[in-house]
């Protein structure tokens, strides 16, 4: 054991080990206090108010990744050769904070389409700006992530969700007593406002000196990022929209209360989707400094991803039952089956999030977004077809299925690459 850990301390001075393991420490902290946030939430609100907050998280979260038409994985690969690298990033969250306003307003109004359980927001005029207000500082806070990763320094990106967390644990005490069930979305909203201010005027200007916070659009910098960004848009869409979309259609098919159980379930499997996703932001990173050593830290990226991933899954196989129980008996009772099931199929997601990553720096955005939209498409359809019968366990089969089917094919696609190369 204490060779191992060793092992990895020796590695994290590689800039690409680095950055992923501050990434990685990012989403420990972000989910562990997470985990605090929502026992808090879960102690002062009932089930059915847990799963109508985790609703709107979840709205709020998809219209963000919409509103950011691809400029984050293009602000990774173009920033560090920018030669106007301020303007770059003014232009990039300039566009995406207008077309935030726009898609937030446009959601709302339709309600009564989409998402009928939520139609109460629209029918009070301070929960519907308060909810393009959080929309639109969701947007920008993800959007100057993709800054701190594009300049190698994780660990600013790592500062912020750390304010971030430890701000919106204490808030639905208080936000209960005022807004009940909007509570819950007014405490994550309000610290992500807080965070992203000290992201702009403080972290920023750290990493890109003489940087100022000022709208702007520069046609230029736009039109030459607009052909990544634009299949990269795709494929994000396509890459997030099985965890944003699934809360809205539990919560509509199932009821509140389920999706409370499918949220704290889905939230805590999504620790160990994200070790693999930190070291592919790391590769994606490191790719877009240095391509020609791309294939070389692949190799190195799949061994460090399952180096950690493999006893993650155990822990979290034998601890799930205890895990949820934090949340109360009846998280436990309901979602132990999903968790259990989404943990094993990490271990498909470590190899196919490495692939894409590869796919990113070689500018293959098209085979990116197929096999984005294959996991969207079969993820959201399976799902809807087999919930009525078997209740969030059936997402959690439909899910396992389709990872273990592309990570299927990205096994044989770095096989024919690798053979290629030699």
């Amino acid at each position: 054991m204490r060779n191992y850990i060793r092992y990895i301390v020796g590695h994290i001075r590689s800039p690409l080990y680095r950055n992923s393991f501050f990434l990685m420490v990012n989403t420990v902290v972000t989910s562990g206090l997470g985990f605090f946030f929502w026992m808090v939430v879960a102690r002062f609100y009932t089930e059915a108010e847990v799963g109508w907050g985790s609703a709107i998280i979840s709205a709020i979260s998809l219209l963000a990744m919409l509103s950011v038409p691809g400029f984050g994985a293009a602000l990774i690969r173009f920033l560090p050769k920018a030669e106007n690298p301020q303007g770059m990033i003014n232009s990039c969250l300039t566009i995406s904070g207008a077309l935030a306003v726009a898609l937030s307003v446009i959601f709302v109004a339709g309600l009564d389409v989409w998402s009928p359980a939520l139609s109460f927001i629209k029918q009070n005029m301070l929960f519907a700006a308060a909810f393009v207000f959080f929309v639109l500082a969701q947007t920008l806070y993800g959007a100057t992530s993709s800054v701190f990763i594009a300049k190698r320094r994780a660990d600013f990106a790592l500062s912020k969700s750390a304010i971030f967390s430890l701000l919106k644990i204490p808030l639905p005490i208080l936000m209960v007593l005022f807004f009940h069930t909007f509570g819950i979305a007014a405490s994550w909203g309000m610290a992500t406002a807080v965070a992203l201010i000290v992201a702009l005027f403080f972290f920023i200007p750290r990493v890109q000196p003489h940087y100022k916070p000022v709208p702007g659009f520069n046609t230029g910098i736009i039109g030459s990022m607009w052909r990544y960004s634009s299949g990269s848009y795709l494929a994000r869409i396509f890459n997030a929209a099985p965890a944003l979309v699934l809360p809205v259609m539990v919560v509509n098919l199932l009821g509140a209360e389920q999706n409370a159980h499918f949220y704290v379930a889905w939230m805590i499997a999504g620790l160990l989707f994200a070790i693999p996703a930190a070291v592919a932001h790391s590769l994606f990173a490191e790719g877009a400094h240095f391509e020609d050593e791309l294939w070389g830290n692949v190799t190195k990226s799949l061994k460090f991803v399952f180096m950690i991933l493999v006893p993650a899954v155990i822990l979290v196989l034998l601890a799930g039952k205890w895990l949820l129980l934090l949340f109360g008996e009846g998280y436990s009772a309901s979602g132990l089956l999903l968790l259990r099931i989404l943990c094993l199929s990490s271990l498909f997601s470590g190899v196919s999030i490495i692939y894409a990553a590869t796919l990113r720096v070689e500018d293959r955005i098209r085979e990116l977004g197929l096999i984005y939209g294959f996991i969207t498409a079969a993820s959201l359809i399976g799902s809807y077809f087999v919930m009525p019968a078997w209740g969030m366990a059936g997402i959690g089969y439909v899910w396992f299925a389709v990872q273990g089917v592309v990570c299927l094919y990205a096994i044989l696609a770095m096989g024919a690459r690798y053979r290629a190369r030699k």
